[in-house]
């Protein structure tokens, strides 16, 4: 029986997973919920089906295996990775990867308060390029020559970091023009045979990044 990930019809924290079942070739269901337009931005379709699931804490994203059933995307992408063996191969790269997965999620929640403003998004875009060419500057520095970020094997947080990146350079396509390590990053995980013919299929989901009440990213 095929693994259920369920999330919102957008890109947002299940892409990472969307990538991470498809690189390593599991076989699962990909559930979408709609949410309606402005300006009630309607949720019923998520909302009515939450409390049946039998999950212990009901939120999206989640991941049902069998009797397996997990909220939080971190979860959720630790569950498959190690079903995968992703989570890095010795103690070295194991404390890199644990801690990529919580800098990335640092930086993800700088970009969601950005783009879920309640301000004009041109307001506040120029505060999202300097803050996110921080923390960049920095993933730059970590990732040095290796080819991912734990070192010389990929690991659940090489599909986190691509789609955050891709997700800036949705902004500005100029982001990693400076930065060759982390635009070379990109291209090796766009070249994954697996990831290179996900890409390509019906399966793929370029847009949109964001939900519909997004300043950014929602179409």
């Amino acid at each position: 029986m095929p693994m259920i990930l369920g999330y919102w019809k957008i890109r947002g924290l299940a892409q990472p997973a969307r990538f991470l079942l498809e690189y390593a070739g599991l076989e699962y269901e990909d559930k979408k919920y709609e949410a309606g337009p402005a300006p009630d931005f309607n949720r019923e379709a998520w909302i009515k089906e939450k409390p049946t699931l039998g999950l212990d804490f009901p939120n999206l994203p989640y991941l049902i295996d069998g009797d397996v059933k997990i909220t939080q995307s971190n979860a959720i992408l630790r569950y498959i990775a190690r079903k995968a063996n992703m989570l890095g191969t010795n103690e070295n790269e194991i404390v890199r990867v644990d801690m990529m997965a919580d800098q990335a999620m640092d930086m993800r929640n700088f970009m969601v308060r950005h783009f879920y403003t309640r301000s004009k998004w041109e307001d506040v875009v120029k505060a999202f390029l300097e803050g996110t060419s921080g923390m960049l500057k920095d993933f730059s520095a970590f990732l040095g020559d290796n080819p991912w970020f734990a070192g010389q094997n990929i690991t659940f947080v090489d599909f986190v970091m691509y789609e955050l990146m891709d997700q800036i350079c949705q902004v500005d396509s100029k982001t990693l023009d400076n930065l060759k390590n982390l635009k070379d990053f990109q291209a090796r995980v766009e070249a994954l045979p697996a990831i290179a013919a996900y890409m390509k299929s019906d399966r793929f989901m370029s847009h949109p990044i964001n939900n519909t009440m997004a300043k950014f990213g929602s179409e």
